[in-house]
């Protein structure tokens, strides 16, 4: 099933590529100093800053785009969700040993990534409507 791109969702897409690839950036050639700063491995952080660009990317084509496949929106949402999903797993299982502001970085940065995909999942309801 194909769906309309409408503004609603597009300026979803495009602000979740805006603050994902910021966050990329900031990740990926910050890590040696946002290392000592959040209590985050610094290989963490910075392939957790790798891994986005492709995912930007997509979002940015996506956005563009006039139509495109429902299931394309719900992979976009479902990624956003398990970035979520593991961003608080890594807290909760011990992975990481972060200092307040490490804990206050991955929360905040989950929570931001949950309101992509509440927005998306809303435009992707508005559309199909």
């Amino acid at each position: 099933m194909t769906v309309t791109i409408t503004p609603f969702l597009r300026k979803a897409l495009l602000a979740d590529a805006l603050v994902s690839g910021a966050a990329a950036f900031v990740m990926a050639a910050g890590a040696g100093v946002l290392d000592p700063l959040t209590g985050l491995p610094a290989a963490l952080l910075f392939w957790a800053g790798l891994a986005l660009i492709p995912f930007v990317l997509v979002l940015a084509v996506v956005a563009r785009r006039e139509t495109v496949s429902r299931l394309v929106l719900i992979d976009i949402i479902a990624i956003n969700a398990l970035w979520v999903a593991g961003s608080f797993a890594i807290l909760l299982a011990g992975a990481v040993a972060p200092n307040l502001l490490g804990y206050v970085f991955v929360a905040a940065q989950a929570l931001t990534v949950a309101l992509f995909a509440e927005l998306q999942f809303v435009g992707l309801r508005r559309s199909a409507a």
